[in-house]
């Protein structure tokens, strides 16, 4: 089994809502849920005329290899609603796989640790709130050592 870490956030509709069903789908497809951070709202990244978000991060263990889990992830986002939209733009639901054991994945469909980790406090606020002391396996640095890096 793989530890992985997922981030979610959501900026249409009923965010907080959409976060748990994205958990709540999660769960159905048999992906166990170890930990997970607190909601926090958060101004947009990228684009800044939009909605606020709603991120959060969780832990998961699960048995599918991280390209299955990014299908999973996209299966679950569309199901919910999301629609293709601009890059940055509001969206419904947004699920990132951030880290996948220590993985270092770079391929056109999928990058592992996801390459906004470093820099985006909506990323690693929740993170740091689980698993303050896992390492960044490119940085490596402790996912506190990298917030306060950004402080």
């Amino acid at each position: 089994m793989a530890r992985a870490y997922i981030g979610i956030g959501s900026n249409l509709g009923n965010r907080e809502e959409n976060c748990e069903r994205a958990i709540n789908l999660l769960i159905k497809n048999d992906i166990e849920i170890l930990k997970r951070s607190s909601m926090i709202e958060t101004e947009p990244w990228g684009i800044k005329d939009q909605p606020k978000f709603i991120n959060m991060a969780i832990e998961i263990e699960t048995c599918l290899k991280p390209e299955d889990l990014l299908h999973l992830l996209k299966k679950i986002e569309t199901r919910i609603g999301r629609l293709p939209t601009i890059l940055w733009g509001p969206r419904i639901i947004d699920l990132d796989i951030l880290l996948y054991d220590d993985l270092i994945i770079e391929t056109p469909e999928l990058k592992i640790p996801h390459p906004g980790t470093y820099d985006r406090d909506f990323v690693l606020r929740p993170l740091a709130e689980i698993s303050p002391d896992k390492i960044h396996p490119v940085f490596k640095k402790t996912i506190v050592e990298i917030l306060s890096d950004r402080l």
